[in-house]
């Protein structure tokens, strides 16, 4: 049950400082619009919410992501954890004012990089393929929380439920999860079973842990507490999971965990999850970004999503567009690096109107990348923001004319123009 003083229906939840209120709905899917209250501004959904790891947006400014439609970015536990710590990001009057970001935040718990750097990298995390290049920092997994070695320094550390909390106070994000254990795609039922069961005990610990705090940062300011469905590839079990988290007085639902070995097989995850979820709550989709997977993911009924992929893309050279605008229809994004750009004078993307489609050629981005200059990852990172927000504006227009299917259609398949802006500076290829 919601706690005392909540808000909750069909189409609204609430907690003191934050409310989600659900203002459209698609006939035939469970796609959505919401607005997302919090005491540092709101947000429209769906949304994608830009991942600022160590309190910074890679190769670029908080102020330059506002000015191209940013609403909500997400910082790491884990990382802040061991680099600055915690404690000095709340003496410094907390992670807003920190990296000098006004708007709504999420931290997560912790619980995705303990497990990812476990694995030795991040890429093989999900799949199970463990990386033998890097080393492995997982030391163990107890029913008290996660014992891990830090790659700053080495020293050895133990997340909790409760100090995951604790740091996340710390840090003052506005919406904050819950501490839960990252299974792999190699890890069978039996154990996946146990591991859920776990979480879900740890999600309870987290949520006593955070009504002792009274639900507020260490600066006094409320937070919302979000729930995580785990399960891995098993149908009952994500059930089980979201029915747990149903139960228990969380603000938000998170979809997590292992989301199978492709699409087909995340896209069921989800689908298994999201029946026995209190959907009156804001619902997130932790750590998936594609573009093809946000129109799906937006059928289901998520409202919100998170991925590096955007800013890391841009740092390897690489520019979001729609799948039709590349070579071969599918791909979803330009690697600038490619020599067939080098007389290019023409926008990275004709359909864009952001600030480095309006003034920077692809020639240009090419040249900066082959002499190794910063500054094209940089204008790379900022186009990659300003297009995932376009996404994320055209699936709300989408839902807004309860015309789904037609414009997942255009976005993902159609090669004419779609939503070109009229600022654009070139129309040449």
């Amino acid at each position: 049950m919601p706690r005392s003083g909540a808000l909750s229906g069909a189409d609204g939840f609430g907690v003191e400082g934050f409310s989600f209120t659900i203002t459209h709905r698609t006939p035939g899917s469970r796609a959505r619009l919401g607005r997302l209250e919090t005491p540092h501004g709101g947000l429209d959904t769906p949304a994608f919410i830009f991942c600022a790891t160590k309190a910074a947006l890679k190769a670029t400014t908080p102020d330059r992501a506002k000015a191209e439609g940013t609403q909500i970015i997400l910082a790491n536990t884990y990382h802040l954890l061991l680099q600055p710590g915690a404690n000095l990001v709340a003496k410094m009057g907390g992670l807003h004012r920190f990296m000098g970001w006004d708007g709504p935040m999420l931290t997560d718990s912790g619980g995705f990089q303990v497990f990812s750097l476990g694995h030795g990298g991040v890429a093989e995390e999900i799949k199970g393929r463990p990386n033998t290049d890097r080393p492995r920092t997982l030391k163990k997994i107890t029913e008290e929380g996660a014992l891990f070695r830090s790659y700053v320094d080495g020293s050895i550390h133990q997340l909790t439920p409760e100090s995951s909390i604790d740091t996340q106070r710390a840090l003052g994000a506005d919406l904050i999860v819950v501490l839960d254990e990252c299974t792999a795609f190699h890890d069978n039922r039996d154990y996946t079973a146990r591991s859920m069961k776990m979480s879900q005990r740890w999600a309870d610990r987290s949520l006593a842990a955070f009504d002792r705090a009274d639900r507020r940062s260490v600066n006094g300011l409320p937070q919302a507490l979000y729930g995580v469905v785990q399960g891995g590839v098993y149908e009952d079990l994500r059930g089980e999971s979201a029915a747990h988290l149903a139960s228990r007085p969380f603000f938000g639902n998170a979809v997590g965990g292992c989301l199978g070995a492709t699409k087909e097989q995340m896209y069921e995850v989800v689908r298994w999850s999201i029946p026995h979820l209190d959907m009156s709550r804001p619902t997130h989709l932790l750590g998936i970004g594609g573009q093809e997977d946000i129109w799906q993911g937006v059928r289901e009924g998520i409202d919100t999503f998170d991925c590096v992929t955007p800013t890391r893309l841009g740092r390897h050279g690489a520019a979001l567009v729609r799948p039709p605008l590349t070579r071969d229809g599918k791909s979803e994004r330009l690697n600038l690096r490619n020599s067939a750009f080098r007389e290019d004078d023409g926008p990275i993307d004709l359909e864009c109107g952001c600030w480095v489609c309006k003034n920077f050629s692809r020639a240009y981005i090419h040249h900066l990348l082959k002499a190794g200059e910063l500054t094209g990852m940089e204008l790379l990172t900022i186009h990659n923001i300003a297009f995932m927000n376009r996404l994320l504006v055209a699936v709300r227009e989408a839902i807004a004319a309860d015309d789904l299917d037609g414009a997942t259609d255009a976005w993902m398949n159609d090669p004419k123009p779609y939503g070109r802006s009229p600022n654009i500076r070139s129309q040449v290829r």
